[in-house]
């Protein structure tokens, strides 16, 4: 009889040491009721608790924890849009009996808040404006869960809106728009480059013209100026300038005709070629300058009768007088 009492006194024993020790981890805390009624909160450690009047209610983790939420809503320019919102929230130490009492399910809770705030923000702007002012829908969204939550003991860390998608179509519609201006930028700069590449060609065609033009006037000047030496060589032993000029002509006429047949593949004829050619080019040039210069003189004899003319019907008039 002994021994069976022995045992039961042994395992009531073990019951109540097991039932008046528990242990409450890191980064939690312990809510402890007597008789269902709150008697205290613990902290991480091994605790004591009166066994069959104490009792762990529950415990509550002191970590960040999130929550992400998918929200479907139009916006001002009636394109549906999904967005996915991560809320970061913890409950602080001195708050974990408003977090365990007050609240049952917060994820709900923030959940309702987060679709409150995102179907009235959303609406009020256009889809471009949603990407663009992604941080301020975030913003009010922390906010309000902030001055909500806070009463509950929670506390809201951050609220991001992570990820943002318009309906298919309206994707596909951006991409096409997207590769349109793309194409227009890239044909802009296409003939800006073309533009650059005539401009620049012109420009060098222009400076060659310039240099070309530039060496045929020195060139020229300087036949100019052999001609006059030559002319000047040729008076100096006797040969007026009107011979002069026609032989330097002349001359000119077989270095050319020299030069071209220098060229075996030339098939350039040069009319008139027959030998008495060039004493007939001789003569009519000659008589060419003689004619022009006895006609400049016929000139300039009847410019000065007419200025003597002139002079004495002016003489005639004032002796009149």
């Amino acid at each position: 009889m002994e021994l069976p009492i022995i045992g039961i006194i042994a395992l009531f024993a073990f019951l109540v040491f097991n039932g008046a020790f528990y242990i409450v981890k890191q980064q939690s805390m312990a809510v402890l009721e007597r008789f269902g009624r709150f008697s205290s909160v613990r902290g991480p450690g091994l605790h004591f608790k009166v066994p069959f009047i104490d009792r762990v209610a529950g415990k509550m983790s002191l970590k960040v924890r999130q929550l992400d939420v998918n929200v479907e809503t139009k916006t001002k320019d009636n394109v549906f849009v999904k967005l996915k919102v991560g809320v970061q929230y913890v409950v602080g130490e001195d708050s974990v009996y408003d977090a365990f009492y007050k609240l049952a399910n917060p994820d709900e809770q923030i959940n309702s808040y987060i679709f409150d705030v995102v179907r009235a923000e959303v609406p009020k702007m256009k889809l471009d404006d949603v990407f663009e002012r992604k941080d301020d829908i975030a913003n009010a969204i922390k906010s309000e869960l902030q001055d909500a939550m806070e009463s509950y003991g929670y506390n809201i860390v951050r609220a991001l809106v992570t990820d943002i998608d318009p309906d298919a179509t309206v994707k596909s519609a951006m991409n096409r728009i997207n590769a349109a201006e793309r194409e227009k930028l890239a044909a802009e700069y296409e003939a800006e480059a073309d533009r650059i590449r005539i401009v620049a060609k012109a420009k060098a065609e222009a400076e060659s013209k310039r240099l070309q033009g530039q060496g045929i006037a020195d060139q020229r000047r300087e036949i100019a100026k052999g001609l006059e030496e030559s002319v000047d060589i040729l008076n100096s032993v006797g040969i007026n300038s009107q011979e002069a000029s026609a032989l330097i002509v002349v001359t000119q006429h077989y270095d050319t005709l020299q030069s071209m047949g220098e060229n075996v593949n030339s098939n350039l004829i040069m009319l008139p070629n027959s030998p008495n050619a060039g004493s007939d080019m001789l003569s009519q040039m000659t008589a060419s300058f003689i004619a022009s210069q006895q006609m400049g003189e016929q000139m300039k004899e009847s410019t000065d009768k007419l200025k003597a003319g002139k002079q004495k019907q002016k003489e005639k008039i004032k002796l009149e007088r």
